[in-house]
């Protein structure tokens, strides 16, 4: 089958994260004066932020102390985002968006982020040249991994048909969110949150350790070269 689109998500699938959103989570939920250790988090990484949030204190998400937190997590990041040290594409990623668009894919990001934190990274990496569209979390009735935030893309992008979609992520909820909205393929990278073994039992079509390999998976001609990490 021929792909149209490909559609990867952001933290720990093509921009690198040294730890900055569960650091964010854990000095927001301190804020409010809940406690929290850095392993809580690693689990919903991927989820839309408000929802990981209320799972995390166990409320709703139109609760006061969640849109709290919430508030302060975005602070948080969009100011290491603008300034901090350490945000830099993976490996691979840019040279991966360039073969794929001289192939004639369309590239579209996804994320839990809100759309002002993403608007601020890819802002910050210069990517509004390199990706072809981008769906924030809050953009969409539910994150993942409802499969709404690739549904929008592929209305951005002008594909119809789900099976002409690949999905890339680092979460067991970007390979749920491919699954629900019926990609031709579902990728999974070690790069992020999740180990191998940790993403084995999602069962994606694919584990990679590098975006590297993907291109093969694609059955692209010309392979992106090796980039040192």
């Amino acid at each position: 089958m021929r792909y149209r689109l490909v559609v990867l998500d952001i933290a720990g699938t093509t921009v690198a994260d040294p730890g900055l959103v569960a650091r964010a989570f854990v000095e927001a939920m301190a804020a409010a004066g809940c406690r929290i250790e850095e392993a809580a988090v690693r689990p919903l990484m991927g989820y839309r932020k408000p929802q990981a949030i209320a799972q995390l204190l166990g409320r709703s998400e139109d609760d006061a102390l969640v849109e709290q937190v919430h508030a302060d997590f975005v602070a948080r990041m969009l100011e290491c985002y603008r300034s901090g040290p350490g945000i830099e594409p993976l490996p691979g990623a840019e040279a991966l968006f360039e073969q794929l668009r001289a192939q004639g894919l369309r590239i579209g990001l996804d994320t839990g982020f809100s759309r002002d934190i993403a608007e601020v990274i890819i802002q910050r990496l210069g990517w509004q040249g390199r990706i072809d569209a981008f769906v924030a979390s809050d953009e969409v009735p539910a994150g993942r991994p409802a499969p709404y935030m690739i549904q929008r893309l592929m209305q951005l992008l002008d594909v119809t048909d789900a099976g002409q979609v690949v999905k890339v992520g680092d979460t067991e909820v970007d390979v749920n969110e491919g699954r629900n909205a019926g990609v031709g393929l579902t990728v999974a990278v070690t790069t992020g949150a999740f180990s191998r073994a940790e993403l084995l039992p999602y069962q994606p079509d694919h584990i990679i350790d590098h975006l590297q390999q993907l291109p093969a998976l694609l059955g692209l001609p010309i392979a992106v070269e090796e980039t040192a990490a």
